[in-house]
């Protein structure tokens, strides 16, 4: 069997010194190449700090975590940045685009950070990846003379202009109107689809959790339901996800 492209075992994570408060408890989870997962749950359930820990921007307190097979509590921080950069992509509920870049620019940015100076290959990708969002003729347009969804269609270029093997984002839709929703989410779907990308996606939406592959569903730091999308036999979630519905 291959290696999961993500896998948590027994992840605890704790703040505070000398008042503790438990953010996860034990989460087992794990992701096969090609998932497409909706992480959803109530606020204060967890959901960021997980994000936090499979992103390589925090460490567990406890437990094990696995990102394309390496186990990140071995790694020293730069080896946590080599790693980030490689195999993962992000996609936030605000875009972050920087608005002194064009979306071209924009787009090349994970790669000038990785390569230290921008070239035509790079810029060529980046063209590439907005023609696939379908922003070819904004590719010299500032963030602030494109709509929310465009900005958004921006930013999931620059998430996959690594190519990599995990995407995580946060919320991509929960700033935009239902249409816009709708055809980011869309983007997300076909580039899992057609390039094999595992996405997991944090979500409030239950019409959008709904059109993914499974839901894993975190209550009080703690995974209450992990069901396939739609589920096997005809049977229901169990947790809130049914009873939003």
């Amino acid at each position: 069997m291959a290696e999961p492209i993500l896998q948590l075992e027994g992840v605890v994570k704790d703040y505070g010194t000398e008042v503790i408060t438990r953010a996860l408890d034990g989460v087992d989870l794990r992701l096969e190449a090609g998932e497409f997962a909706a992480l959803i749950g109530p606020s204060g359930s967890g959901k960021s700090t997980l994000l936090n820990l499979v992103g390589l921007l925090d460490r567990a307190t406890a437990g094990r975590v696995f990102v394309a097979g390496q186990e990140v509590a071995t790694l020293d921080d730069r080896g946590l940045t080599r790693l980030r950069r490689r195999t993962l992509g992000f996609v936030f509920q605000f875009h972050h685009l920087l608005p002194a870049l064009t979306a071209e620019e924009n787009v090349m940015v994970p790669l000038w950070a990785e390569r230290g100076r921008a070239d035509e290959e790079m810029r060529r990708h980046a063209r590439e990846l907005l023609g696939e969002v379908g922003l070819a003729e904004r590719a010299g347009s500032k963030s602030g003379e494109l709509s929310g969804g465009q900005q958004q269609r921006v930013a999931i270029a620059r998430a996959l202009a690594m190519s990599p093997a995990l995407v995580l984002a946060d919320e991509p839709t929960g700033n935009l109107d239902t249409k816009s929703a709708d055809a980011v989410f869309d983007l997300l779907r076909r580039f899992n689809r057609e390039r094999g990308t595992t996405f997991l996606v944090v979500t409030h939406d239950p019409r959008l959790a709904q059109r993914t592959d499974r839901i894993v569903e975190l209550v009080d730091g703690r995974i209450c339901c992990d069901n396939p999308w739609p589920p096997r036999g005809g049977e229901r979630p169990q947790g809130t996800m049914a009873q939003e519905r």
